[in-house]
């Protein structure tokens, strides 16, 4: 998919041109050394819906990887929802996607459910983008 970190640059800095329903990114890829890094910043959308992306990454081998990520959505101040990497062993009904879930109000904090769109293994901004594109097209009814 991506063999190196410069392929993993240019898919993030193409995003705008990809998905023609982000307005507007300020998403950079900070390199910490020639294989890894982070991703961090924003994509905004219409109806002040925006992602906002913490991703650590890196090559080991030539294989791309996640390493720990957040990601929140929002409209205007309120915060719709957010994924995390952040495992809970002791919560069973995260099992099916251990560590990966995404909570969600009511009590947004607390309420987690699995997360089975989101890897470690494979980008999972493609997913997110769509996954609000959702909420783009819920509100447009």
């Amino acid at each position: 998919m991506f063999a190196t970190i410069a392929d993993y640059e240019q898919f993030v800095y193409g995003l705008r041109d990809t998905f023609p329903t982000v307005l507007s990114s300020t998403l950079r890829v900070v390199r910490s050394g020639p294989d890894s890094g982070q991703v961090i910043g924003r994509l905004t959308f219409t109806n002040t819906i925006r992602l906002e992306v913490a991703e650590l990454i890196d090559w080991d081998a030539g294989h791309f990887e996640i390493l720990q990520y957040g990601y929140v959505v929002w409209q205007d101040r309120e915060r719709l929802y957010w994924y995390d990497s952040q495992a809970h062993p002791n919560d069973p009904t995260l099992t099916s996607t251990h560590p990966h879930h995404k909570h969600i109000p009511p009590d947004i904090k607390h309420n987690r459910i699995p997360a089975p769109g989101i890897s470690f293994e494979r980008p999972n901004l493609p997913f997110l983008i769509r996954e609000v594109e959702g909420l783009l097209g819920r509100e447009d009814e």
